[in-house]
C-alpha cells in the first residue's frame, strides 16, 4: 500500500496583538525636594553689596548737610565779600593761572603762603563733601568740580566788580576747586553712595 505523504507541519508563531506584555509607561514621579534644596528668597541687594541705609538715617544726614551748607554759605560770604579798603591799592586782578601761586610761594615767610594757599583749599572742601549729599545727580567727580568752579567764579567776579579792596583771581578758583576734589575723594563720594544708593535693573531670567 502506498504510504500517505505527510506534509510537514509548520509551527506558526502567532504574534500577540494584545498590549498586555508591553511595558506600561511609568507615571512621572515628582522630584522630591528636600528642605535644603529650596531656593532661598532673593535679597534686594546683590552679594557683596552693602545694604542701603534706612530712610530716617538718610533724611537726618541730608538735614545735617543742608544746615552745614547754609552755615558754610554764610561764612563764605563773610570771608570773600567783606570790603577791605586798606588793601585796595595792593589788589590787582589776575587772569593768568599760576601767577598768584608764584607770588604766594615767593613770600619770605612760609606762614603767609600756607595761609593763602591752605585757606583757599579749605574753602573748597565743603563743596566736595556737601554737594554730593544735597544734590543726588552730582555723583561724578567732574560734576562736583564743574559746579564748584562755577560758584567760585561767580564769587570772584562779584569781588572784582563790587567789593572794595577785592579783585578777581583765577588762582583762587583753581585752589577752591582743588579743595572740592580733596573733599569729594575723602568723604563726599562715600556719603553720596550711602545716602543715594543707585538702583540696579534686575533681569528676570525665565526657566
Amino acid at each position: 500500500m502506498a504510504r500517505a505523504v505527510s506534509r510537514p507541519r509548520t509551527a506558526l508563531r502567532l504574534r500577540s496583538t494584545s498590549h498586555s506584555g508591553a511595558k506600561k509607561p511609568s507615571p512621572r514621579t515628582k522630584k522630591s525636594r528636600s528642605p535644603d534644596s529650596k531656593s532661598a528668597p532673593r535679597s534686594s541687594t546683590a552679594p557683596g553689596e552693602r545694604q542701603p541705609l534706612p530712610f530716617v538715617v538718610r533724611f537726618l544726614v541730608m538735614l545735617v548737610a543742608f544746615a552745614a551748607m547754609v552755615a558754610f554759605a554764610a561764612a563764605l560770604a563773610r570771608i570773600t565779600l567783606q570790603p577791605s579798603p586798606a588793601s585796595e591799592a595792593l589788589t590787582h586782578s589776575n587772569l593768568h593761572p599760576g601767577r598768584s601761586l608764584r607770588a604766594y610761594l615767593d613770600q619770605p615767610e612760609l606762614r603767609d603762603a600756607f595761609r593763602q594757599i591752605g585757606g583757599n583749599l579749605l574753602l573748597g572742601i565743603p563743596f566736595g563733601v556737601l554737594l554730593p549729599v544735597l544734590v543726588p545727580k552730582v555723583r561724578g567727580i567732574l560734576r562736583v568740580l564743574l559746579l564748584t568752579a562755577i560758584v567760585m567764579t561767580m564769587v570772584e567776579l562779584v569781588q572784582g566788580a563790587v567789593i572794595t579792596g577785592r579783585a578777581f583771581d583765577v588762582d583762587d578758583v583753581i585752589l577752591n576747586t582743588s579743595g572740592a576734589l580733596v573733599g569729594y575723594l575723602l568723604l563726599g563720594r562715600r556719603l553720596n553712595r550711602a545716602v543715594h544708593p543707585r538702583k540696579r535693573r534686575r533681569k528676570n531670567s525665565e526657566a
